[in-house]
């Protein structure tokens, strides 16, 4: 609802900037009138694509829906990139017979005032108590412990915990979250009645308490929404929480047999898109390689056993970035922020993702995919195998070029780090389709292009 809202509040601003900027220019009367007719249809357009890199950018993701140096500068980003669109769109393209010069610049400095300001409100509003979902949350675990912190961090979400339900004292876990923890079931009903509770998200082992299930029945003519954990968990953080899933719940959700329809639809694009970027990189490579001879001493193409679907081994290709025989002494370790062993132009080639343009063949081959889980190397995978739960789940499908996780998570370099990642991953098997997959593909192209920027 939040997003539909604001798409909404985007394109009123759009059309509403458009006018205003057209009454500035033409007042009223009949040229006022022949104004909108000649603006209407091109900007319309130019509307389409501005929203769509608004999209891109993620400035309809609720994450991101707090005032903050860091949405500022997102927003003045888009904006920027939205005018150079804008320019490109009118001035360089010959398909309409306008070339509204003062007109689009005044427009851009109405749009980006109005829509601002109506985007700052939007997000002070959402984080008054006024348009949150009072909580309570029934358990007290690793699990809600996590969930705790998460809504506390991000109000954005809409949700405001008012008492965690536990059946017996917890101190070591109630000390890490300063959320009130009951234990009677009479302090319960009285929370439920006097803070109005719209939502109760409920932990597995709180349905074992026969009270409990009593108390839910005379609650629902309360149209209170009911959650259990993983399923609220993974609603509102976009990945899946470790602590709350077991066995059944893998075979619950990743029934390959619902998904064949959207493998081969996955493999007939993979196929085509890694030809179409192939016979791009076929221009842009010789430059590399050249750069990649002249920084340092060694093969241009770098070769490493990876560990892709099922378990099954193969090769990874990709442009060398890092100093010949980097790991000759020290043997495999995770790539660190500021590793000395990159080269100049290997970190360059790593913050562009450049140096997995020969990843192309893999993906022709049915190694890997365009959208998928990273695909880890085998000395990490018998490690992070023995020490995350589940984690060999994640080779159910090919490994990918890019991925849920890859643009939600930074880079890892732990064993917290990939447990982490591997929410991400889970959630986005249970949940891939083709609109995902184009969806972090474009998120993937944002991310490549800001990180060219710097």
């Amino acid at each position: 609802m939040k997003r539909f809202t604001l798409l909404l509040t985007d394109i009123t601003i759009l059309y509403g900037s458009l006018l205003i900027t057209l009454l500035i220019r033409y007042g009223g009367g009949g040229e006022l009138g022949n104004a909108i007719n000649s603006h209407f249809l091109p900007f319309t357009v130019l509307f389409l694509l501005w929203l769509f890199v608004f999209y891109v950018a993620s400035l309809f993701e609720i994450s991101v829906l707090k005032n903050g140096t860091a949405f500022y500068a997102l927003y003045g980003r888009t904006i920027l990139i939205n005018a150079i669109l804008g320019i490109v769109f009118f001035y360089l393209t010959p398909f309409f017979a306008i070339a509204p010069r003062r007109n689009l610049f005044l427009f851009i400095i109405i749009f980006a005032l109005l829509d601002f300001g109506a985007r700052v409100l939007f997000n002070k509003i959402i984080l008054t108590s006024t348009f949150k979902r009072r909580t309570i949350v029934m358990g007290l675990n690793n699990a809600t412990v996590q969930l705790v912190k998460m809504i506390g961090e991000n109000p954005q979400f809409g949700y405001e915990i008012e008492a965690i339900f536990a059946s017996k004292a917890e101190p070591t876990l109630a000390e890490q979250i300063n959320i009130p923890v009951i234990h009677e079931f009479a302090d319960l009903q009285t929370i439920i009645t006097e803070k109005n509770i719209e939502t109760i998200v409920i932990s597995p082992e709180t349905y074992q308490l026969p009270q409990m299930i009593e108390l839910f029945y005379q609650l629902i003519p309360l149209r209170i929404r009911f959650y259990n954990l993983a399923d609220f968990y993974e609603q509102v953080s976009q990945k899946v929480i470790l602590e709350s899933i077991d066995q059944a719940w893998f075979l619950q959700n990743f029934s390959e047999s619902s998904k064949r329809t959207l493998e081969i639809s996955k493999r007939l694009f993979d196929t085509v898109m890694a030809v179409a970027f192939g016979l791009l990189a076929l221009a842009l490579s010789p430059l590399i390689i050249l750069a990649i001879k002249l920084d340092s001493t060694g093969p241009v193409i770098f070769k490493q056993t990876r560990v892709g679907r099922l378990g099954h081994k193969f090769k990874i290709i990709k442009f060398r970035t890092m100093i010949e025989n980097a790991e000759e002494k020290s043997g495999a370790v995770w790539a660190g922020e500021n590793d000395t062993r990159i080269t100049r132009i290997g970190r360059w080639l790593r913050r562009t993702r450049l140096d997995e343009i020969p990843q192309l063949w893999n993906i022709l081959k049915g190694d890997m995919s365009f959208v998928g889980p990273r695909a880890e190397r085998p000395e990490f995978h018998k490690e992070l195998k023995e020490n995350i739960p589940f984690y060999e789940e994640r080779y159910l499908i090919k490994p990918g070029l890019s991925g849920w996780a890859q643009i939600q998570y930074r880079y890892g370099a732990s064993i917290k780090d990939a447990a982490e990642k591997l929410q991400y991953d889970l959630y986005y098997i249970k949940h891939r389709s083709l609109m995902l997959d184009l969806a972090i593909i474009l998120k993937t192209i944002n991310i490549v292009l800001r990180q060219l920027g710097r």
